[in-house]
């Protein structure tokens, strides 16, 4: 009987926090769906420009000469993580792709200010395969979840990538840094990528067909279990002050914020989110019922008055938003300014080399 006696009181207070429920509509979703598509019709321009290029020089210079959109690198991140060590080592700019080191580190600054956002709300693989996971939801009814013993190895696959790329690139000098880059190879390597998808053969559409299934499938298949670029981000946004934070008290434990998160965390049950698999999305704020129980937000600082005590430094969409623009668009604008956009090579030497870009292979093979 003394314990019946609670169930009106708890009852009481769990209604109180449901009345305190947001009335204003959340934004987040809708703010950051729009910069994704913004950016992957950024990318699609970028690569319309890069194709016009390419067949000017197949072409033998016939028909309008476009000129080389230096935005195309941000395609090359291994080439972005080796001149960004070429750099560390020298403290010079390499001269080829150098804009690819310059997006690279934007990037990578994103995730020590705002955890993983890059990949949710710049990178187009993720833009696709969060559009993916949502039709294969539509079609089948539902998506997949692995078990335990299947989802956690498969998710150090992306490691083990990484691990690969950094140990080589961290063997090479700077010297085999250099010369790697000035050979025919990594002075098209751009050029590789696109003819990778133009002509690609039968292993490699069904292999993208398959990762294009298993993405309808399970929630963002290749960024949870083989993604190396998204990898790095997760261990860079390990630094980042900014966290998805839970107010206990706010809290109604509805588990509606677990539901919606991409990454399969336990949201709910948590005080902060540190797991590098939280990319900031923010779909489990835009889930939460009651109002101000979860936000993306700095550590709690000591307010102005001790009546307030602790107050929680939030960030909005559009706060997040603007910062990604502004580590973005300065470091574009950082390297034009600096004269490092561009990878300046003669249009003789594209000339010979983009026409026979098939024909070229790697130096290490």
């Amino acid at each position: 009987m003394a314990a019946l006696s609670t169930l009106p009181v708890l009852t009481a207070a769990k209604t109180k926090k449901v009345l305190a429920r947001k009335f204003v509509p959340d934004r987040s979703q809708r703010i950051r769906h729009v910069v994704q598509w913004l950016f992957v019709a950024l990318n699609a321009w970028i690569g319309l420009e890069f194709f016009l290029w390419a067949r000017y020089f197949e072409r033998g210079g016939q028909g309008i000469y476009v000129a080389r959109p230096a935005g195309v690198e941000g395609w090359l991140p291994i080439a972005g993580l080796m001149n960004a060590k070429y750099w560390l080592v020298t403290g010079h700019v390499p001269l080829v792709h150098p804009a690819a080191m310059f997006l690279f580190l934007g990037f990578l600054l994103m995730s020590i200010f705002l955890k993983k956002a890059f990949c949710s709300w710049l990178c187009p693989v993720g833009t696709f395969s969060e559009t993916l996971w949502k039709l294969g939801r539509a079609l089948f009814r539902r998506n997949f979840q692995l078990p335990k013993w299947a989802d956690i190895p498969l998710r150090g696959l992306k490691y083990v990538l990484l691990g690969l790329f950094v140990a080589v690139i961290g063997y090479m000098s700077a010297g085999m840094l250099e010369a790697f880059m000035q050979t025919p190879y990594g002075l098209v390597v751009d050029v590789k990528m696109m003819d990778f998808f133009r002509d690609m053969s039968m292993t490699a559409a069904l292999v993208i067909a398959a990762l294009v299934l298993l993405s309808m499938l399970v929630q963002n298949f290749w960024c949870r279990y083989l993604c190396p670029y998204g990898a790095l981000m997760g261990l860079v946004s390990l630094l980042s002050p900014v966290k998805i934070r839970r107010d206990k008290d706010a809290c109604i434990e509805c588990g509606k914020c677990a539901r919606a998160c991409p990454a399969n965390l336990n949201v709910d049950k948590l005080v902060q989110v540190r797991s590098v698999e939280c990319n900031a999305c923010m779909a489990c704020v835009a889930a939460c019922s009651a109002q101000d129980a979860l936000q993306l937000a700095m550590p709690m600082r000591q307010a102005a008055t001790p009546a307030q005590r602790w107050q929680r430094r939030t960030l909005g969409p559009l706060a997040v938003a603007a910062v990604i623009a502004y580590l973005f668009f300065g470091a574009v604008l950082l390297a034009h300014v600096t004269n490092h956009w561009q990878t300046h090579l003669p249009r003789t030497v594209y000339m010979q080399l983009v026409p026979n870009a098939n024909q070229l292979s790697h130096p290490g093979m």
